[in-house]
């Protein structure tokens, strides 16, 4: 007992006349329940997922996590051939015959739905897009966009209205009807179902009423097929609040367009936030302020209707910026995406979530990373992903940090924590934000470190007094897990073997152990009251983990 208080005495020395920051935890008061929002990733391209990579990342997703992740993907009922192209998917669910009558084949979405399945996850599944057959403008339908070119390019025949809404219910009656007699009513009923993209903007073709009644028909056909379904919208783009708010009133308020009743279920409620990277002097400045005021701001809207307080609350797609394929090459202020600077950001970004979450007291079920991988790109293209070619990036070890945290969030002092609040007014432009998030389960606790700045400019490493407090008496484990330059970072390992656009097999091996998540030293056993310093590079994330 006399050691400990020493401990703690000397580390109240160092932080006040030190050059040292300070991380505090007291594992004995609990803030909020470590939910594991994190464990959700989304993508454009679904038929990526029974490819090469595709299905290697989906695995190691699935391991990371103690929980079923929920995967969404778009592209579920486009038109095609099943081959994948940038910002394009299709399945080929519905066509027609000669005389116009339904003809169903749910050969590739099965086959997305069945990798899922097979890895323990689940789907969050998109009804969406229109199929060639139903669009009231079908033709011109495959898109042809490359990165660099309009981005509106994409939007084609998929976009547009259904010329006939019932043919519309009944293809998503028969598809969710499907589903139930493949993987079981339990299964259908733990998935969430969700109507398009983006209403509000490129997405979709129609007015706001037309998708409200594309919305109702939906509804009433998932609900004919499984009453006990789960439906929910609109994932509008993020600074669309006046569209999320007349869809909550009409869901809440108003006619269905299908039933003639009052109102149409809802059991989520979906939208998107993005951040907003720009170049400054030749080098990238994030905006993290951009993506937690699109939080901020839909959870506002949101909390105005007492009758939605206990609904699951998902933020459809939650990143730094908005296109995932497109390119550094093109996009200059996407070349964040291969080190360190994306996985800081995910860190500092994923702990405000739950501040925003319980500033509003709402139920933040999931925050979707639209960030998947790329099959038969150029190695480390800069596309937002979390593997390249079979590779991981530093950003997913981020991902697997968080999926060493459970039970409860405790509390955290960081003397140089930016409050919620500032970032909501001004980003993290001034000095480095040294933030932490910490948990405590069962038998174990764990604290993530982050030392995170917008700009992506060289900057000082700092040092940092680690103190826990509440660890249980007698000898606990300690392992501290590091993204850095030198640890769980095979972009850097890449550069420094040249940059090969095809690394030999040999090369392979090392790029891909050097992708995995790496303990900074050997785990050591510590007492009840620990204390340490740690020395935090600009854009590094520390994981120190405790078991007993």
């Amino acid at each position: 007992m006399m050691k400990n208080t020493f401990l703690f005495l000397v580390a109240l020395l160092l932080i006040k006349y030190g050059n040292c920051q300070s991380v505090q935890v007291d594992l004995t008061k609990e803030v909020g329940v470590m939910n594991p929002i994190w464990a959700w990733f989304g993508y454009d391209e679904p038929n990526y997922t029974y490819m090469k990579d595709g299905t290697k990342l989906l695995s190691e997703i699935a391991a990371l996590s103690p929980v079923p992740v929920y995967v969404r993907a778009h592209n579920l009922l486009t038109s095609g051939d099943g081959v994948a192209a940038l910002k394009w998917g299709s399945t080929n669910v519905y066509t027609e015959d000669a005389d116009g009558n339904p003809v169903y084949s749910w050969r590739i979405v099965d086959s997305i739905f069945d990798t899922y399945i097979k890895r323990g996850m689940k789907p969050l599944a998109q009804i969406g897009f229109m199929p060639e057959a139903l669009s009231t403008h079908p033709q011109p339908y495959k898109h042809d966009w490359q990165p660099g070119l309009p981005y509106n390019r994409i939007i084609t025949g998929w976009a547009y209205p259904p010329k006939d809404y019932s043919k519309w219910g009944n293809l998503v009656y028969e598809w969710v009807k499907h589903c139930v007699a493949r993987y079981g009513t339990k299964e259908v009923e733990s998935w969430y179902w969700e109507v398009w993209n983006e209403p509000d903007g490129y997405y979709w073709k129609g007015s706001q009423q037309d998708f409200f009644k594309l919305y109702d028909y939906a509804a009433d056909g998932l609900k004919r097929a499984l009453p006990t379904a789960r439906i929910g919208g609109c994932n509008s783009t993020g600074g669309a609040m006046k569209f999320l708010d007349a869809f909550l009133k009409h869901c809440l308020y108003e006619t269905n367009y299908a039933t003639g009743k009052k109102g149409s279920p809802l059991d989520a409620v979906l939208f998107h936030a993005k951040g907003s990277p720009t170049i400054v002097n030749g080098s990238v400045v994030m905006n993290v302020r951009n993506q937690l005021k699109n939080i901020d701001n839909n959870l506002k809207t949101i909390s105005a209707y007492p009758e939605l307080k206990e609904l699951p609350i998902i933020i459809g797609e939650s990143d730094p910026e908005g296109c995932a394929a497109c390119g550094m090459s093109t996009n200059p202020e996407n070349a964040y995406r291969n080190g360190t600077m994306y996985s800081s950001y995910t860190a500092a970004s994923f702990a405000r979530k739950y501040e925003l979450a319980e500033k509003y007291n709402a139920p933040l079920t999931g925050a979707v990373s639209w960030s998947f991988e790329f099959e038969d790109q150029p190695i480390f293209a800069g596309f937002r992903d979390l593997a390249t070619n079979g590779i991981d990036k530093p950003v997913l070890n981020v991902f697997r940090m968080f999926g060493m945290m459970q039970g409860k969030r405790v509390a955290v002092t960081a003397s140089n924590m930016y409050p919620l609040q500032t970032i909501l007014d001004s980003s993290v432009r001034a000095t480095s934000d040294i933030g932490a998030i910490a948990s405590k389960g069962e038998k174990t606790a764990a604290v993530m470190i982050w030392n995170y700045h917008d700009a992506d400019t060289a900057g000082l490493t700092q040092t940092i007094l680690v103190t826990v407090k509440g660890l249980p008496a007698g000898k606990v484990r300690m392992t501290h897990y590091r993204i850095d330059d030198q640890h769980s970072n095979a972009y850097t390992v890449w550069k420094k073997m040249g940059s090969p656009l095809h690394p030999t097999k040999a090369q392979f091996i090392v790029l891909e152990k050097s992708g995995q998540l790496q303990k900074l030293a050997d785990t050591q056993l510590v007492n009840s009251n620990y204390s340490a310093k740690i020395t935090l590079p600009k854009q590094g994330v520390s994981f120190i983990k405790f078991d007993w």
